[in-house]
């Protein structure tokens, strides 16, 4: 676990995570969307806390689609929050579309909310975290978009809270 100023709670390991099993509360998806990697984060069955899953690796729609599909039934993904990368100005650009249009399918395919998040300094607060933790340059770009992703729905967990 770490922690930071923020004031989450953040899972890295991908192995420490248990589906919510048959009955069991639902989780969270949440993507940080590029255009060669999805990094991946589920909140936890009482939708406290999220933890990173592994980064999926971009090959076509339909082999990203149906790896989501996978972890949407393994995890009993009930609702996605997708980081929606805005210019620091607030403006909308190519990415941002491409966000959003990808969400559209996302609810199109799988019938499931899907909410946008702003994820203006989630990359930048990633980036701050791991240079922080005196991880390998190597080591810390497999997991910067599973932190992102963590940070994205840590954000939004928090915001129903309050």
């Amino acid at each position: 676990m770490m922690s930071g100023p923020y004031n989450y709670a953040v899972s890295l390991e991908s192995n420490s995570i248990e589906s919510a099993g048959p009955g069991g509360a639902r989780r969270i998806l949440s993507l940080d969307f590029g255009s060669k990697t999805i990094g991946l984060a589920v909140s936890d069955p009482l939708g406290i806390t999220a933890q990173g899953l592994p980064t999926l690796r971009r090959k076509n729609k339909r082999m990203d689609f149906a790896a989501l599909a996978d972890v949407i039934q393994k995890y009993e993904v009930v609702e996605i929050v997708m980081g929606l990368p805005l210019h620091m100005s607030g403006r909308a650009g190519t990415q941002a579309e491409k966000a959003e249009l990808f969400a559209e399918e996302l609810r199109a395919r799988f019938g499931l909310p899907v909410h946008m998040w702003d994820e203006r300094l989630t990359s930048a607060e990633a980036n701050r975290v791991l240079r922080e933790s005196e991880m390998s340059i190597r080591k810390r770009g497999e997991v910067v978009d599973r932190l992102a992703a963590v940070l994205i729905l840590q954000s939004f967990l928090e915001s129903r809270l309050h």
